[in-house]
């Protein structure tokens, strides 16, 4: 089988879930082998540590009420990290021992992994989790850590966590610890490093009045406050997609300038020019302005 989707969606969780299901408790050390980005797993690993565990036969005895199958399991976590070496040496391993082992393959990106070796398996796609089944999980672990949490906050950490249950627990851990048993969604924000949504809008505000002074006195106090920019392109983009009151030909140049704008931050380019040439090219674009000649 192949897993793949973004982080925190319960992809390990899921296969780890299944392999105790199969064997339980007892036979689990014996018939699961677990590797993921820490293990060694270069092509070596695979002719030799996944080769002998794969390679050993096992019978189909009952333990304690479980299937326990006649097979053993392989889970390759952060699959998506093995080099196409490795990858490639697991498509005979795989074939000439089918009848007695079983393959998870977990990761991130599918495109990472090797057609040969995708073809080979059952692909299932985990889609980031919806608010509904990120608030039902949170309250559950608020009721369980006696943690109050209001519908605001649970609303704005479903939101900061874009769907990554691991992310969302990750920022209620750390607000409990630092503002108690009664958190607020500022709380969450401040632990989360995501930018507060007003002053995101402040710079939408700024652009839209067309005058380069303000949007620049804008993108100046951000810059001061300390805002990783990165995190406000994206929470700008988010902001622009979902405005009604902005044709969709002017989203489309100011989302095109957000990605070249981020592809600059990637490759080292100053926070500040890119964050006040993104201003300055949504604001030709809200009031339709010619771009410039470009060289």
């Amino acid at each position: 089988m192949l897993f793949y989707g973004p982080p925190g969606t319960g992809k390990t969780t899921t296969a780890l879930a299944i392999a105790y299901q199969l064997y339980g408790p007892e036979l689990y050390k014996s018939r699961v082998l677990e590797l993921n980005a820490s293990d060694e797993r270069g092509i070596n690993v695979v002719r030799t540590k996944i080769k002998d565990f794969a390679a050993v036969a096992v019978g189909s005895a009952r333990k304690g009420g479980y299937p326990c199958p006649p097979y053993k399991i392989i889970i390759l976590d952060e699959a998506d990290s093995m080099t196409e070496d490795a990858q490639n040496a697991l498509r005979r391993t795989m074939e000439t021992y089918s009848k007695v082992t079983r393959f998870f393959f977990i990761c991130n990106y599918i495109s990472r992994i090797i057609e040969p070796l995708a073809s080979r398996c059952a692909k299932f796609r985990f889609k980031p989790l919806s608010e509904d089944v990120m608030s039902n999980r949170i309250l559950h672990i608020c009721n369980e850590e006696g943690l109050t949490l209001d519908a605001q906050a649970l609303s704005t950490l479903s939101a900061i966590s874009q769907g990554d249950l691991r992310r969302a627990i990750t920022y209620l851990q750390s607000a409990a610890r630092l503002f108690g048993s009664s958190i607020s969604a500022s709380d969450l924000i401040s632990v989360s490093g995501a930018i507060p949504e007003d002053i995101v809008k402040s710079l939408l505000v700024a652009c839209k009045s067309g005058e380069f002074d303000v949007a620049n006195k804008e993108v100046s106090n951000i810059i001061a406050d300390g805002y990783p920019v990165s995190q406000l392109l994206s929470q700008f983009l988010d902001v622009i997609v979902n405005a009604d009151d902005i044709p969709d030909e002017h989203k489309a140049r100011i989302c095109r300038k957000l990605g070249e704008a981020d592809k600059c931050l990637v490759d080292g380019a100053d926070e500040y020019l890119q964050l006040l040439d993104m201003a300055s090219e949504t604001i030709r674009a809200l009031f339709n302005i010619p771009q410039g000649l470009v060289f």
